[in-house]
């Protein structure tokens, strides 16, 4: 089984960023980032209402107001509710997104005003947000987390057998 995810111990996983994968796309690079909000299985994880408004403002960051919006492929939700995904062009690190993420979530923790496409004949969930608990998810991130990044908060603890 070749699902990077499930080769990572999640039980030392730490909140952070981490380069989930890397896939090779004709010419190009498309490196997926694993952020990682919350410690699985320990913390409690993200009602769906702020993870789908995390989507909302991190994709409208990303693909109208960084630096990074050429590059910009996929913003979304993980499953389990602990963080997000995000594709960019390119055979990156972390090091090479760690300001641009430090200024989405800046960005998304001073927030104000309508969410943008929330709305019915915008989104397929228009009702299913929660700005106010964001913005708190997100300024704890950004404090408590990208402002300090360890090597631990960058690099997955690999699981000794799978």
């Amino acid at each position: 089984m070749d699902v990077t995810s499930f080769g990572i111990d999640h039980d030392r996983l730490l909140r952070g960023i981490y380069v989930s994968r890397k896939d090779q796309v004709g010419d190009g690079v498309l490196t997926t980032f694993d952020v990682r909000m919350k410690e699985p299985n320990r913390q409690m994880v993200m009602d769906t209402s702020v993870m789908h408004t995390i989507e909302h403002l991190m994709a409208v960051y990303f693909r109208e107001k960084s630096d990074w919006k050429d590059e910009t492929i996929y913003v979304g939700p993980m499953g389990c509710r602990t963080g997000m995904y995000v594709i960019f062009k390119g055979d990156l690190e972390v090091e090479d997104v760690l300001d641009a993420m430090k200024k989405a979530f800046a960005y998304m923790e001073n927030f104000e005003g309508e969410i943008p496409a929330a709305r019915s004949n915008m989104c397929g969930n228009y009702l299913d947000h929660n700005l106010g608990i964001t913005r708190i998810e997100c300024g704890i991130f950004l404090h408590e987390v990208l402002e300090h990044m360890t090597k631990e908060n960058m690099e997955y603890p690999k699981q000794n057998r799978f």
